[in-house]
C-alpha cells in the first residue's frame, strides 16, 4: 500500500497549470514563478515551517533542513521547475498547461521535466517533517528556475555554497530514470545513474566576403565559406573513447544477459577501445556516449533572394564528451575547418564533469533507497548526455549523481521536451518512496 501523502497527483496538476516557461519569461513576466512560490508554501506548510528559506536571484529558491549532527557535510537534492515552451502547432491530447489527470497520469508541460522529479522529492521532506523525523545530517533543497535557459539560478546556490564553505556530501539532480529494458538484449530494468555529465559549449562560426549582385557570384562567398565549414564538422570530427561509467553499465548488464548476448557484453566492458568503436558506428544514443557530438542548429546571412550578402554565420552546438575541454575542442574545430578566414566565437559553455564513483558510501545510499522504493531494480552507472543545474556543484562536491525515481518509458522519454508529456501517479508514489528511505538512510 502506498504511504505517499494522498492528493500528489492533485498537486502536480496545480504546479503544471503554472505556465514556469523560462525561455517565454519577457514576455509573461514573473508572475507564474512568483506564483509557483506561493504555491509551494501553500501545499507545503511544515516545509515552509521548518525549514530556512533563501532566495538566490529572482528565480533559484534554497531550502535547509537542519539535522541532527551538524559538522557532518550535507546533502543537495535538486530540481528545477521551469519548463520549455510549447509549440503552439502540436496537437496534445490534453492542453500542456491543463494538468488533467486522467487513467492513472497526470498530463502536462513539466510533468517529467522537472516538476514530477521535484514534487517527490519535497513531498517525501514534507512527510518526514509530518512524522517528526530529523536527518542525520543536514539536508538542503536546491529548486532552480531557469535551467532550461542555462540560467544562473542555480550557479547563484552553488556559489553561495562555496563561499561559506560547504561541500556536499552527495547531490542528486534530474538526470537518468527507471527504465525496462535498458538495452534490446538485455532483461528487466535498471535505475540509470547519471555519474557523469557531457559538458557543452556553443560557437558561431562567421566569415565575410566580397557582396554583390547574384547574377555575378564570387568564387567563394562568405555563404559557400561557412556551408563548407559546417560541412566539415561531421560525426567523425572527434575522437571516440568509452568512459568508465560505460564499462561499468557493460559489466553490469553482462551478469543479467544470457548466452552469447551476454558473453559479448563481458567481453565489452573489458575493452574500452573496441567499445568506443562499437558504439561509434551504431550512431545516435551509443554514438553520443563515447565521443563529442555536433550540431549545427542555426545559419544566419542575406537579406534579399537576389544579393551576395558580405558575411554570414552559423550556431554550432557541442556536447562535450567526459575527458575533453572547452579550449581543446575549439581547437580540435579549428584545425578541422582548415580555413583561417572562418572566425571562431565561443557563445557559452562548461566543460564535461568529472565521474562520481559508482561504489563508496554514497552510491551505496542511492542502491539501498532504490531497494525500497523499486525492489530489485539495479542501481546502474551511465553517463547524462544533456546539461543540468548540478554542473556547478560537480566542480566542487565529489558525489554528483544525476537521477530521477520515476518510471519512463521509451515513450515517455521521447515526450520530454515534446508532445504528450505525463507521468504515472503510481511513479510519483515510488518516487516520493525512494527520497524518503534515502533521507532516513543517511548517517
Amino acid at each position: 500500500m502506498s504511504t505517499a501523502r494522498p492528493g500528489i497527483a492533485e498537486r502536480l496538476s496545480r504546479m503544471i497549470q503554472l505556465p514556469t516557461v523560462s525561455a517565454e519569461l519577457e514576455q509573461r513576466g514573473h508572475a507564474p514563478f512568483e506564483a509557483f512560490e506561493r504555491l509551494i508554501a501553500e501545499l507545503y506548510p511544515l516545509v515552509h515551517e521548518h525549514l530556512t528559506f533563501e532566495k538566490h536571484t529572482e528565480l533559484g529558491l534554497l531550502f535547509h533542513w537542519k539535522g541532527r549532527d551538524a559538522a557532518s557535510d550535507p546533502v543537495v537534492l535538486m530540481a528545477h521547475y521551469d519548463v520549455v515552451p510549447v509549440d503552439e502547432s502540436d496537437a496534445w491530447t490534453h492542453p500542456p498547461f491543463d494538468g488533467v489527470i486522467a487513467d492513472g497520469r497526470v498530463y502536462g508541460r513539466g510533468a517529467l521535466d522537472d516538476k514530477g522529479p521535484l514534487i517527490v522529492v519535497i513531498e517525501a521532506v514534507e512527510n518526514l517533517l509530518a512524522a517528526g523525523f530529523t536527518p542525520a545530517r543536514d539536508v538542503y533543497l536546491s529548486i532552480g528556475g531557469n535551467e532550461e535557459t542555462f540560467g544562473d539560478a542555480a550557479l547563484a546556490i552553488s556559489n553561495a555554497f562555496r563561499e561559506r564553505g560547504i561541500t556536499p556530501w552527495m547531490v542528486v539532480d534530474e538526470g537518468g530514470a527507471v527504465v525496462d529494458s535498458p538495452l534490446p538484449f538485455v532483461p528487466g530494468g535498471a535505475a540509470m545513474i547519471g555519474v557523469g555529465e557531457k559538458g557543452i559549449v556553443t560557437l558561431r562560426l562567421s566569415a565575410r566576403g566580397d557582396g554583390g549582385h547574384a547574377s555575378t557570384p564570387p568564387t567563394l562567398t562568405a555563404v559557400r565559406r561557412v556551408a563548407r565549414a559546417v560541412s566539415r564538422l561531421g560525426p567523425s570530427t572527434f575522437r571516440a573513447r568509452s568512459p568508465k561509467a560505460v564499462q561499468r553499465m557493460l559489466a553490469q548488464f553482462a551478469t543479467r544477459t544470457p548466452g552469447a548476448a551476454g558473453f559479448g557484453l563481458r567481453m565489452l566492458s573489458r575493452m574500452p577501445a573496441l567499445t568506443a568503436l562499437l558504439f561509434a558506428r551504431l550512431g545516435g544514443e551509443p554514438a553520443a556516449l563515447v565521443r563529442t557530438t555536433v550540431a549545427a542548429t542555426m545559419q544566419s546571412g542575406g537579406t534579399a533572394a537576389n544579393v551576395i550578402p558580405s558575411q554570414a554565420s552559423a550556431t554550432i552546438n557541442l556536447r562535450l564528451a567526459l575527458g575533453e575541454t572547452i579550449d581543446g575542442t575549439v581547437l580540435r574545430v579549428r584545425d578541422r575547418l582548415a580555413d583561417p578566414s572562418v572566425a571562431i566565437e565561443v557563445l557559452d559553455g562548461s566543460d564535461p564533469s568529472p565521474e562520481s564513483a559508482a561504489d563508496g558510501e554514497p552510491w551505496a545510499l542511492l542502491a539501498a533507497a532504490l531497494g525500497v522504493s523499486h525492489p530489485g531494480i539495479p542501481a546502474t552507472p551511465y553517463v547524462m548526455m544533456a546539461a543540468t543545474d548540478s554542473r556547478h556543484f560537480h566542480r566542487f562536491s565529489p558525489a554528483v549523481y544525476r537521477f530521477a525515481p520515476l518510471e519512463m518509458s521509451a515513450a515517455q522519454r521521447a515526450s520530454i521536451h515534446g508532445v504528450d508529456e505525463y507521468v504515472d501517479v503510481d511513479a510519483l508514489e515510488r518516487g516520493e518512496r525512494f527520497h524518503r528511505a534515502l533521507i532516513e538512510r543517511l548517517q
